[in-house]
């Protein structure tokens, strides 16, 4: 799964990065090294802009709320719940059904975090028996230090309790897709602990290289075969994990200090 991951790069790297062609410098987002459920989150799509006379999709860099409210929804109370959609299932849950069809987009990030926790536990987690209790923090990230590119899915949804003008009536919110972590070996490992994604989480954020980013967003693409194959995960060894100190776990806590590498598992785990 994803639920927590860190978002510290300039908006003006991310338009060069992706090749933005709009974003509004005052709704910037502050660096965030540890962004959780319901907070705003830079989002990379391509939709037509808005009372232009041409139709055509343009790039844009928003801020997007992350925890997904489908627009059918009566209320957002299930947002954060929402945060991750899963890629086996994305193109048959009604709650993400539609944005998987033309509301795609990358969620940039330095990387995520995740706990590790003992084997038998995880295959409990894994079986729907047992929620997991979060032990030593690892962060994930890009072997190569390049931006991290999480699959994403975005809605629109009107709150209907206030009128049409209010800023506030239209949210726009996303979801992280996941998949299967990776059971083939880090890029680079640490010196003590797991060897491979699937050692820490069974479950990893979709990673998009830059060869996938311009289908993923391409609202054009509809059909179905061919978006299935858009989930097809990554190559593998292009990850690096290190453990962090617990200060993540909470969610007051922020700062690059969050990113620093430890030597060893600050509590002690099964490796």
């Amino acid at each position: 799964m994803c639920g927590r991951f860190a978002s510290s790069r300039r908006p003006e790297d991310l338009v060069e990065a992706f090749g933005i062609e709009k974003w509004e410098p005052e709704e910037a987002l502050a660096p965030d090294w540890n962004v959780a459920p319901t907070k705003e989150v830079w989002a990379v799509l391509e939709r037509p802009l808005k009372d232009a006379g041409s139709r055509r999709p343009v790039r844009q860099l928003r801020a997007l709320r992350w925890g997904l409210v489908p627009s059918w929804a009566k209320s957002p109370e299930g947002a954060a719940r929402m945060i991750n959609a899963r890629a086996e299932t994305v193109d048959e849950k009604p709650s993400f059904k539609r944005a998987f069809q033309s509301r795609r987009c990358i969620l940039p990030a330095d990387g995520y975090y995740e706990w590790v926790t003992g084997t038998a536990e995880r295959d409990l987690e894994v079986e729907g028996k047992k929620k997991r209790a979060r032990k030593q923090p690892y962060f994930v990230t890009p072997a190569d230090g390049s931006v991290f590119a999480m699959a994403g899915l975005y809605e629109f949804w009107r709150d209907g309790t206030l009128p049409p003008e209010h800023p506030a009536a239209w949210w726009v919110t996303c979801s992280v897709v996941t998949t299967e972590a990776e059971t083939g070996p880090l890029g680079v490992a640490p010196a003590e602990g797991p060897r491979s994604l699937a050692e820490i989480h069974p479950r990893m954020p979709l990673m998009l290289t830059e060869d996938r980013w311009d289908a993923w967003l391409d609202p054009a693409r509809t059909d179905p075969e061919e978006l299935r194959g858009l989930l097809a995960p990554p190559p593998g060894g292009l990850m690096r994990a290190y453990p962090v100190a617990t200060a993540v776990s909470n969610v007051r806590n922020n700062g690059p200090e969050l990113l620093a590498e430890l030597d060893g598992p600050e509590v002690g785990t099964l490796f």
